[in-house]
């Protein structure tokens, strides 16, 4: 599997500079998954790139598993604010904005295949990383309070728990993501974008939530 990122992610681009080793060393872990993943990272690879010595790294992570959380940490900060500005607080629809939500989330997939995979595929333990937990959560939260606001525009009888919407709807979309919209080699081919995708995807399960008719 390739793990390329879009951006140039040649040897050299990375550096460090004087009183920024924390930001070269993130930036180089960057470099290193878009090429590798997230399997087989290390700190000296990690020091390599950024041109330090070995020893360098630990005046700030005490492991690569340490790098590795800080990487998954600011991709979370980044899913969060891309994700709140395409829920736009439930504009111009809920169910409207809530679609723009899925796209946003499939385009940070592919536009931040590093960060993606250094959130999803290192497999950190969360109660080891307790800011990489927080992070995660103020993400989810997010679509949490987004799928409040969408349950309240159901029928009060009919009206499904909003975690159960978060949950279903986050389960869909990486899934859609990790199937066809990351730009790796094992991206399956579909008839229709994976925007497509995952908009029928989700409508459909909307719809089979309530009674027949608009949503939102």
């Amino acid at each position: 599997m390739s793990w390329t990122d879009p951006r140039d992610t040649g040897p050299g681009r990375r550096g460090y500079h004087h009183g920024n080793l924390r930001e070269a060393l993130v930036d180089a872990a960057l470099d290193l998954i878009a090429q590798k993943g997230p399997a087989g990272f290390t700190v000296a690879e990690a020091a390599r790139l950024a041109g330090v010595s070995p020893a360098a790294p630990y005046r700030h992570f005490r492991d690569a598993d340490a790098l590795m959380a800080e990487v998954a940490v600011r991709g979370f900060h980044r899913l969060a604010e891309t994700l709140t500005r395409a829920w736009n607080g439930g504009l111009p629809r809920p169910v409207t904005a809530f679609e723009a939500m899925g796209r946003a989330y499939l385009g940070f997939a592919r536009a931040e295949p590093a960060y993606y995979a250094a959130m999803f595929d290192s497999r950190l333990a969360a109660d080891q990383h307790p800011e990489l937990a927080a992070a995660s959560d103020r993400a989810f939260a997010v679509l949490r309070e987004a799928a409040e606001i969408l349950a309240g525009t159901f029928p009060r009888d009919k009206r499904p728990p909003s975690l159960m919407i978060a949950l279903h709807v986050w389960s869909l979309s990486h899934g859609v993501a990790s199937l066809f919209a990351r730009p790796d080699a094992s991206r399956r081919k579909l008839p229709m974008s994976p925007e497509e995708l995952l908009e029928a995807g989700v409508l459909l399960y909307l719809q089979g939530l309530s009674a027949p008719g608009p949503i939102g």
